[in-house]
């Protein structure tokens, strides 16, 4: 379900993304996907999955899940729940919610056990190339220093694009979206241009007077 080149929104806990708003914005992203025929998918919270779920018919992701399995682990949500659930993807690693290797290896392969897909974020060439290892079937390469602000990766730092798959094919064939900074049809096309097979964003969409709109714009550039 998460075919590239794709568009994938990931709504944090602003509160134009959560609760009812979460459903509001599900919503536009679908009709912004089914009118361009093109590819998008949603990063939601783990309170907002079910109800966003039942809404749409476009690839649901959790943000974040646990390194754990059943057992004494208050608070946490572990991968079997999340299947159970229905979830079509999972992020890891955010640069929000960084994790240890070893659990990032874990998530993977359980993940893969459960039919699970799993994009695994990462700040560098470097650490895109490490994680390539693990054979996840996205990686998502965001310079830190560009998240949220007005500069996108692939006018900024478009040698971290090329590089970055550069690394990762010499270790393994995964698929690499790019993020930080992303807000324009533009900016994508020139990811795409550059290799990436689609895009991680937030702010760009998730804080736009017209989201819908927002959406489009972004899907103009997946060529």
């Amino acid at each position: 379900m998460l075919d590239t080149p794709i568009i994938i929104v990931n709504f944090k806990l602003y509160s134009q993304a959560s609760g009812k708003n979460a459903i509001a914005l599900a919503k536009h992203l679908e009709e912004a996907a089914l009118e361009s025929g093109k590819n998008v998918a949603i990063a939601v919270n783990s309170l907002d999955f079910d109800n966003v779920k039942r809404e749409v018919n476009i690839p649901v992701l959790l943000q974040h899940v646990d390194a754990v399995g059943f057992g004494a682990h208050t608070g946490r949500i572990n991968l079997e729940l999340a299947k159970e659930h229905g979830v079509d993807g999972i992020l890891i690693n955010h640069s929000e919610r960084r994790l240890k290797i070893s659990d990032i290896e874990y998530l993977v392969s359980k993940a893969k056990e459960l039919g699970i897909k799993t994009i695994v974020c990462t700040n560098n060439p470097r650490v895109s190339g490490a994680i390539a290892a693990l054979e996840p079937n996205f990686i998502a390469m965001e310079p830190p220093e560009l998240i949220g602000g007005d500069i996108s990766v692939s006018k900024a730092r478009p040698e971290a694009i090329t590089e970055t798959i550069e690394v990762v094919k010499r270790v393994k064939d995964v698929p690499v979206l790019v993020g930080a900074g992303v807000k324009s049809g533009e900016d994508v096309r020139k990811a795409i241009e550059l290799g990436a097979k689609g895009v991680l964003v937030a702010s760009g969409i998730t804080k736009a007077k017209n989201p819908k709109e927002a959406t489009l714009d972004l899907i103009s550039g997946l060529v």
